[in-house]
């Protein structure tokens, strides 16, 4: 191949269907590869909402802590490379050209979807470049998704929400079903939900996995009192050895709080020196575009690529601490196999107005059938559409006071397009 996009074009034609559920073909080219163990330490991250979040703060306290770490998450806002990282960067064109030729000369006539050819690309090139750890995001699902091949050291299910039904089942317990199949016998399993499904405990007790639940084994809250009130927080929680662990006075992270709190539960079952300074760097450094992102050029606003209701109550909780003196512009736009009316919902309440645009591809809709889906939702609060992100910023920019609000939501394509408009407008 020339180059990366020839190399992606040709993942997206070599497979007969985007999606494929099951192992055996991709642990075949996996152990051809020598890539169920990409690092001396392992996480496995799986969750409806949070996967992100929580794989960027483990990839940044453990950078503080001085290990070398591959990071894999998706999908990407811009570039490919932003899906297989190694402390923190992007890797490059030609990283990640070879990567996918090592993968190729592997499967011999092994057919594989383009996520489970990137995925063993990106554990390659953890396992070329010798990282001490390596945090992977687990696509769809858990149990059968291609990360689920690696063996992890720790699992982690973020979250449990209505998400892809049609892979998942159709309701919660199907779906804790399938996300706790990244758990492993004997091994800690960090659950982020106070009050997950039966059937999650049900697969970790079958499993014989060290199931830690938060509120139970692990917990975290803002502190409201003194100086620091509303600017730091405790956690507290279990160590590898069993010991109870007490955190104070952390600064707050700018990803949500509660998959910090997650994280650090992850981070404390592996053998590492975890120390008040490397906690508080990792913290402060972790950030993920497109995630409660604030921007301040041309306008004050918040993007984020949250798609789901229950990633629309996160957004709701972090614009809530922070009132705003004049109006709040919620820009949506979303891809049409999505909760259009359950994102809406929460949001409906600290909305001034709503600016709805469309999105083009196969799985986009324009702004009329995401209007006939929503407007009941909106709280007689008024709405404009228009044809695409760009044209309800450039409206945004023109109609909005200094004291305004823009929030920005919907989809990765949604924030894609938006960065793309503000950076231009900046540079401008």
């Amino acid at each position: 191949m020339k180059n990366l996009n020839d190399w992606l074009s040709y993942l997206e034609a070599i497979h007969p269907s985007e999606i494929d559920m099951g192992l055996e073909r991709i642990r075949v080219v996996a152990e051809r590869l020598g890539v169920q163990r990409p690092a001396d330490r392992v996480i496995t991250v799986a969750g409806t909402n949070g996967k992100g979040s929580t794989v960027t703060t483990c990839t940044a306290i453990l950078n503080a802590a001085g290990l070398r770490v591959g990071s894999y998450m998706s999908p990407h806002i811009h570039h490919y490379g932003e899906r297989v990282r190694i402390n923190g960067h992007p890797a490059s064109d030609g990283e990640l050209c070879l990567s996918f030729a090592a993968v190729e000369a592997a499967r011999g006539d092994i057919s594989l979807t383009y996520f489970e050819f990137g995925t063993l690309a990106a554990l390659w090139l953890f396992k070329e470049n010798q990282v001490d750890a390596a945090v992977l995001e687990v696509g769809l699902g858990g149990r059968l998704d291609a990360v689920n091949v690696v063996e992890p050291d720790v699992s982690v299910v973020a979250s449990i929400g209505l998400d892809h039904q049609d892979w998942l089942g159709n309701d919660i317990a199907d779906i804790a079903r399938e996300k706790a199949g990244v758990f492993r016998l004997g091994k800690p399993a960090i659950c982020g939900e106070r009050q997950p499904p039966q059937s999650l405990f049900d697969v970790a007790d079958a499993i014989g996995a060290e199931l830690k639940l938060k509120g139970r084994d692990y917990d975290f809250g803002e502190e409201t009192e003194g100086k620091d009130a509303g600017s730091r927080w405790w956690w507290k929680g279990i160590g590898a050895q069993g010991q109870s662990i007490q955190l104070n006075h952390l600064p707050m992270p700018l990803l949500p709080l509660e998959n910090a709190a997650t994280a650090l539960q992850a981070l404390h079952m592996l053998d590492i020196e975890l120390t008040d300074d490397v906690l508080r760097m990792g913290l402060a450094r972790a950030q993920l575009p497109g995630r409660l992102q604030r921007f301040s050029e041309p306008m004050h606003g918040m993007m984020d690529v949250g798609h789901n209701p229950q990633a629309a109550q996160l957004l709701l909780q972090s614009l809530a601490k922070r009132p705003v003196k004049g109006r709040r512009l919620m820009l949506l736009a979303m891809l049409a196999d999505k909760d259009a009316q359950g994102v809406v919902a929460p949001l409906a309440g600290i909305a001034d107005e709503w600016l709805l645009a469309g999105l083009s591809g196969h799985r986009g809709q324009n702004a009329i059938q995401l209007f006939d889906k929503v407007g009941s939702s909106l709280a007689g609060k008024p709405s404009k559409t228009f044809e695409t992100v760009s044209q309800a910023l450039d409206f945004a920019a023109k109609t909005m006071d200094k004291d305004d609000e823009l929030v920005i939501l919907g989809s990765f394509y949604t924030v894609a397009e938006a960065q793309v408009w503000l950076e231009d407008r900046v540079r401008g």
